[in-house]
Order: C-alpha cells, then sequence, then structure tokens
C-alpha cells in the first residue's frame, strides 16, 4: 500500500533508472519494508547533484522519499558502503536479478524475507563469478514463493504421493508434478528433489533446474521477454 507520509532513511537498492524531463531521473527502488517503489530524483542528472553519483544499481543505500500515487519525490540518499558491485557475468547475473523483481513484484508490497535474499545473492555475486547458476536458482525459487507462487517440487500435485528420485515426470505450471504421461516439462525425479532441498552440487540438477525454472518464470512473466537472460544466452555461446 502505498505510504502518504515521508519515509526516511530506508534501507534499499537502486533497480533500474531512466531519465526524466530535462534534468531529472525516475527510478525503481528495492526497498527493504515497502517493498518496489517508483520516485523521481529532481535535478539528479545536473553536474553538481549530490543524488548524481548515488542513482546506481547494486549500491547499498538509505533512501527517503514522500508524497503519495506511483511515483514519490526521492529528497535523499545516503551511500552506505560495505558492498562492491559485481563484474563481468557477475554483473549481468545482478542485472537479471533486478529484472525479475521489476516485471514480478507489485509495487507497494513489501518482502521483507526477498529482500533480505536479494541483498545475500548481491554479496555472493560480488565474491567472484564462480558458481552462479546455484546462486540464481535459489534467487529464483525464493522469488517465486515470496510471491505466493512458490512450486511444490517433492510431491505430486493430486494424489500428494512423494516424488521418487529413481522416476521420471512432467511439471505443468499452475498446476504442479504429474506422471510422465501427460503435458507439461520432462524432468527427473532426482532434479525435483535437489531443488525442493536448494541442492545444486550435481550437473544433471544445475542442467534440469535451469530448463524447469526457465519455463516456470516464464510462465509467470505471461510472455514478457527477460533482456538479461537472453545477453546470459549470447554470452555462454561466445
Amino acid at each position: 500500500m502505498a505510504t502518504p507520509h515521508p519515509v526516511n532513511h530506508q534501507p534499499g537498492f537502486v533497480l533500474h533508472s531512466y531519465a526524466y524531463k530535462e534534468t531529472s531521473l525516475v527510478a525503481e527502488l528495492f526497498t527493504r519494508d515497502y517493498g518496489r517503489v517508483a520516485v523521481v530524483a529532481r535535478g539528479a542528472r545536473r553536474p553538481l547533484s549530490g543524488l548524481r553519483g548515488l542513482i546506481q544499481p547494486f549500491h547499498p543505500l538509505l533512501l527517503s522519499w514522500y508524497g503519495r500515487g506511483e511515483l514519490r519525490t526521492l529528497h535523499a540518499a545516503e551511500w552506505q558502503g560495505g558492498l562492491a558491485p559485481p563484474s563481468g557475468r557477475a554483473l549481468i547475473a545482478g542485472f537479471y536479478l533486478n529484472e525479475l523483481v521489476l516485471k514480478l513484484l507489485a509495487r507497494d508490497d513489501p518482502h521483507e524475507g526477498l529482500y533480505a535474499l536479494y541483498n545475500q545473492t548481491l554479496q555472493s555475486l560480488a565474491a567472484g563469478p564462480g558458481g552462479l547458476e546455484p546462486l540464481l536458482r535459489r534467487f529464483e525459487l525464493g522469488l517465486l514463493k515470496e510471491i505466493g507462487y512458490a512450486a511444490t517440487l517433492d510431491r505430486l500435485a493430486v494424489s500428494g504421493e512423494p516424488v521418487s528420485a529413481d522416476a521420471r515426470y512432467r511439471y505443468q505450471p499452475g498446476h504442479g508434478v504429474v506422471p510422465d504421461d501427460g503435458a507439461g516439462i520432462a524432468v527427473p525425479g532426482r532434479t525435483l528433489l535437489d531443488l525442493a532441498a536448494g541442492e545444486f552440487a550435481s550437473p544433471a540438477t544445475l542442467g534440469e533446474g535451469k530448463h524447469l525454472m526457465r519455463a516456470l518464470i516464464q510462465h509467470h512473466l505471461g510472455g514478457k521477454a527477460l533482456y538479461t537472460r537472453l545477453l546470459l544466452q549470447e554470452l555462454a555461446e561466445l
């Protein structure tokens, strides 16, 4: 719910920003207690603006704003430090996180647990490019859970029977795990159990898990394209 009263010193990150009028910016924020919030940073593109260098992704900030409606007014931002921005492929992975939050999280819908997961994932990305796939899969699963689309992966949708590691199944987005005799995304039982437990040691689980999560995310996006995913795929083919 939008807050008419001023908000001061709210921890948050900039997900995305773009030019607004001659000297201002509109920034999409992800904040700890207020979720995704859109603000206008007036005069932020002026050379001497104190906000000019702060409206950047991946920098932990304390943010203050006021106003009603879809677009609030940012009146202060303070850099908190303590988190180096990711680089290389990890940087693109960070932009992928931002795009997921932008496209799947409703505005003014607080998700403190997701904010903590986002912060933790950024810290892991900043530590180096190794192990990107497990980080992204954990974030995708956590995001779907936080917004009410948690995927039940260790039991069949209708019968509730536990998934067997040695069997093959199909996953139907919006429905769940079904026997391997109908429509849906083919996936081994071991992969389903590993994803449910957050275990990504197996290369097979990483490959099958990426395929399944890609389909689930795309289902909940309703056909919207993810530009950072396309870029990651292109880099993987170089």
